[in-house]
């Protein structure tokens, strides 16, 4: 792996492809890159390649099979089981950056992206995508010219907070669960996690078989709960199998699915929605998976409770105008993609700050950039950032072999 760029400008003839990112989506579209001939450099501002999940908490397991969760070229070991932990996954993406020799440049983070204007200086600046290739500038002072950019920067980037009333004046323990690792430090106090994603549900369960003395759970919408796995079936299957059918037919299956597979929680808190699964899914609302929710629940071990409004006199005020004195508030409540500094001024992405392509699609103003790993699909972000990576390379081949032939 490199430390730092060998020069902040590339001979003509030999632009790179700038990658921004050095996690799962990063790293797989820098393979498929060079599978096809062209040179790719991953930018990963921190020290080491797949940041983000060495920052997850540690109960965390893939939620995807590992067979269907490796990235293109390099199959995850058996020996990681099923279910694939936080630290494999960390362990893999190592494997992977160094078994395929991928230039990966650490400690450079990329603050703006700008286009280069046609005919730039370069006889083959178009050969990855059209107009005058791209600029970015880094850490340092760099200025780094590329063919054509892919920001691969992720989904969870930058934790999100609400402004809740009183938020700042709080003086209890408050954290996004990011900052959360395990349950040792709340063993004996009481908990309050804020947020029904998979996340807030799983540190919801983790609290209680850690020990916590009591935990709440705030609720602002019920999501839809899905078995990981029944029967040895995984969800995912199921998942990948419908993806393309309609969405009535969807949800009418993953109704039935539910009711003989998930209990009925409504009499603590958990009503089923109204709204069918993938209609909720093509709103952004992915299901939760169980892997220990729901039989804390029903045991009485986490506690649902109303949405969290504000904190007012050292307390939490619910949504129902009940009030929470815990020890400890994580808010489960999301991220970011943090891309509006980098790219915002591009027109590329929606008015919630989301890339308006992905994969090998680009748009007409803005040729050569592309975005991997901001969307969140049922079938599985990892299965679908594989596929997109071998989408984006032979789309920037392709352009290049165009770019040659004009040349």
């Amino acid at each position: 792996m490199a430390d730092s760029p060998a020069s902040t400008r590339s001979p003509a003839s030999d632009l790179p492809v700038y990658v921004i990112g050095g996690g799962p989506g990063g790293l797989s579209v820098a393979y498929a890159l060079r599978a096809h001939g062209v040179r790719a450099v991953v930018l990963e501002k921190s020290d080491r390649v797949g940041a983000s999940w060495r920052r997850h908490y540690d109960r965390l397991h893939l939620h995807t099979t590992r067979r269907l969760s490796s990235l293109p070229g390099l199959p995850m070991p058996r020996r990681f089981g099923r279910w694939v932990s936080r630290a494999d996954m960390v362990r893999y993406l190592e494997k992977y950056a160094e078994y395929h020799e991928l230039e990966v440049v650490t400690g450079v983070e990329v603050s703006r992206v700008e286009r280069l204007p046609d005919g730039g200086g370069t006889s083959r600046s178009s050969e990855a995508g059209g107009g005058g290739g791209w600029l970015l500038r880094a850490t340092g002072g760099r200025e780094l010219t590329g063919s054509a950019v892919v920001v691969a920067t992720g989904f969870n980037h930058t934790p999100r907070l609400p402004e809740w009333p009183g938020r700042d004046t709080y003086a209890g323990e408050l954290l996004h669960a990011r900052e959360y690792r395990d349950a040792e430090p709340y063993a004996g106090r009481d908990v309050l996690v804020v947020g029904i994603g998979n996340t807030g549900a799983e540190i919801a369960a983790d609290l209680a078989e850690g020990g916590a003395a009591r935990v709440r759970l705030a609720v602002r919408t019920p999501p839809h709960i899905v078995r990981r796995s029944t029967a040895g079936w995984a969800a995912q299957y199921s998942a990948v199998a419908v993806r393309r059918l309609p969405v009535p037919l969807v949800d009418l299956l993953a109704r039935a699915v539910s009711r003989v597979s998930v209990p009925d929680l409504a009499a603590h808190g958990l009503p089923r929605p109204a709204t069918g699964l993938y209609t909720r899914v093509r709103e952004g609302a992915i299901p939760v998976q169980d892997v220990g929710l729901v039989d804390a629940v029903r045991r009485g071990r986490v506690e649902i409770v109303a949405a969290v409004e504000g904190f007012e006199d050292g307390e939490v005020v619910l949504a129902d105008g009940s009030r929470v004195a815990a020890d400890a508030v994580i808010a489960a409540t999301g991220y970011r993609r943090g891309l509006e500094e980098v790219v915002g001024h591009l027109d590329v992405l929606d008015g919630r700050g989301r890339p308006l392509t992905h994969g090998a699609r680009t748009l007409a103003h803005a040729p050569g950039l592309y975005f991997t790993g901001y969307t969140n699909p049922i079938s599985g972000m990892l299965r679908e950032i594989a596929a997109d990576a071998g989408r984006i390379a032979k789309a920037v081949a392709r352009n290049r072999a165009r770019g040659v032939r004009r040349g």
